[in-house]
């Protein structure tokens, strides 16, 4: 395990969606407009009907993912939270709809049905950033 403690709160941001507008590509307008280097998502709820993840299904190496997408499907937003590091952002999104939660890695092609509120706090000074290792994993570091 490693840990990274040097930064200090910047930023504050909150957005609000509406009907039409793609979840992750308004977190990527929003990284790239404000220059947001590091950040963590940390609060998202709303509704979707549209939704892209994409999942692990083995437990070997290299990972083999799954992906799955709904569209025209009502979901509740219950969560999407995650770490921007070197302005890219890696997060997971829970969603839920009357019979069960899914969960996965946000991809683009998640739409707004009605609204959507999700925070994103900026950490200044801490530097991420994510690097490959020699199991092809990618794995967060810090310039320190």
């Amino acid at each position: 395990m490693k840990y990274f403690s040097k930064g200090k709160i910047g930023r504050i941001f909150a957005l609000s969606l509406e009907p039409g507008d793609y979840v992750l590509e308004s977190i990527k307008e929003v990284i790239e407009k404000e220059k947001i280097r590091d950040a963590v998502v940390v609060s998202a709820v709303g509704t979707l009907d549209q939704y892209r993840i994409h999942y692990v299904t083995t437990t070997g190496y290299p990972p083999q993912n799954k992906f799955e997408h709904w569209k025209d499907k009502p979901l509740e937003l219950a969560s999407i939270n995650g770490i921007v590091a070197n302005g890219e952002p890696h997060l997971h999104i829970v969603v839920s709809d009357s019979e069960k939660a899914y969960a996965g890695h946000l991809e683009e092609g998640c739409r707004t049905l009605y609204l959507a509120e999700i925070t994103i706090i900026e950490i200044k000074g801490l530097n991420l950033k994510r690097q490959t290792n020699q199991k092809n994993i990618i794995t967060l570091t810090a310039d320190t």
